[in-house]
């Protein structure tokens, strides 16, 4: 509630300085989806950046792997924010010089619908691009929980990924997650609330080599019941290998 609260005294703001007449993208009131943005960009010059949705700060300084509005300080913590529907700009400006446009982000807005903008590339000097994903978060019970996988890793490529048992052999495991493609997302799955090992290796490896080609090893992933979890398959800060992978709490 006070994150909507502060998103309304900006956007006032805003219609104080002559833009009255336009539509409050950020106004709790009215048909709304919900928005998230990861910043993956790999440029050590434009990885730093601030979020400006509609005009309206939706983040600031954020680095490789983190989201907002997760990372606003308590208590204004959410997972997403509530976004009024119809079409929205996200503009990305570098931190160290926010005259320094990064990216423009355009989108559009579905009532009930939960989303997440994903700013990828950028190493040296190449263009920033997005991948905008539909996210699914119905209720789960309480001893379960909902996962899947989203391909955020060029140099891995498409990937089969194992949620398992910690310690289990790859080799007789079924993949949780098969053929994720580059800038895709898998289907979810609902396990029991515990602990997993997560690992993925790429697509179509034989049974009996997949051990030895693990490329992303999550050794121990708690899983909570009644939640909801996005794990993010990536590359490292400043792009290519080692492969690295970051979960985001969607619920």
């Amino acid at each position: 509630m006070m994150r909507k609260l502060a998103i309304v005294a900006a956007a006032g703001a805003l219609a104080a300085c002559g833009t009255k007449d336009a539509a409050d993208p950020l106004s709790p009131s009215g048909a709304t989806g919900r928005v998230r943005f990861v910043n993956m960009i790999t440029d050590t010059t434009r990885g730093r950046v601030n979020a400006i949705l509609e005009g309206v700060p939706f983040g600031v300084n954020l680095t490789y792997g983190q989201s907002t509005p997760a990372t606003l300080p308590a208590p204004s913590t959410a997972n997403y924010s509530a976004i009024l529907t119809g079409s929205r700009n996200l503009v990305l400006k570098r931190t160290a010089d926010t005259n320094t446009v990064v990216s423009t982000v355009s989108f559009g807005v579905d009532a009930g619908q939960d989303y997440t903008i994903y700013a990828t590339g950028g190493a040296s000097g190449s263009a920033v691009a997005s991948t905008i994903i539909g996210d699914v978060n119905s209720d789960v019970t309480s001893t379960q929980t909902r996962i899947r996988v989203v391909n955020m890793s060029p140099t891995g490529g498409a990937m089969d990924v194992f949620v398992t048992a910690p310690n289990a052999d790859l080799a007789a495991a079924t993949p949780a997650f098969a053929n994720v493609a580059v800038r895709g997302g898998s289907s979810y799955v609902t396990v029991n609330a515990g602990t997993y090992q997560v690992r993925a290796v790429p697509a179509g490896t034989a049974p009996a080599a997949r051990a030895a080609a693990v490329a992303i090893n999550v050794a121990s992933l708690a899983l909570p019941g009644a939640g909801g979890r996005t794990i993010v398959l990536a590359d490292r800060s400043t792009g290519g290998a080692p492969l690295t992978s970051f979960v985001l709490t969607d619920r």
